[in-house]
């Protein structure tokens, strides 16, 4: 349901939410080296998101990027807007045209609560509320 494009995305904002912020800014190098993801690719992401004002960015010397309140306070389903679009979460998985829900894919119901599930999930938290778990440990960015 996610791309990769996303799914890196996903991390690399959370992991900006954990240790950034305004007086400490970081490198898109020194984000894909901590959580492996390629830095050319990243760097890229990085600067669509900071575009459409999801995460901070500065320039210069000390410059990188960073989260401010108002970036925390965007639900994590921004990302995944900006980066692929919402068309994921209502196309059909095994890529059929006309998959419904009156001419359902074999697998249709099997997998619609499940991204109704993470639609919501996405849409309903706050990129701050995801990080906050990964801070306390409940949850983890890399293993």
């Amino acid at each position: 349901m996610l791309s990769n494009s996303s799914k890196y995305a996903i991390n690399a904002v959370l992991y900006l939410a954990v240790h950034s912020d305004e007086s400490k800014k970081i490198s898109a190098r020194e984000i894909a080296e901590t959580i492996s993801i390629p830095s050319p690719f990243l760097s890229k992401l990085l600067q669509v998101l900071s575009k459409k004002n999801v995460i901070s960015s500065s320039k210069g010397p000390g410059g990188g990027f960073y989260m401010t309140r108002d970036n925390l306070n965007l639900n994590l389903i921004e990302i995944v807007k900006h980066i692929d679009g919402l068309e994921n979460f209502e196309d059909c998985v095994l890529g059929l045209k006309k998959c419904s829900s009156e001419k359902p894919c074999p697998v249709h119901y099997s997998i619609q609560p499940l991204k109704k599930q993470l639609f919501k999930e996405l849409n309903e938290n706050s990129i701050a509320s995801f990080a906050k778990k990964v801070k306390t440990g409940e949850t983890f960015l890399f293993i």
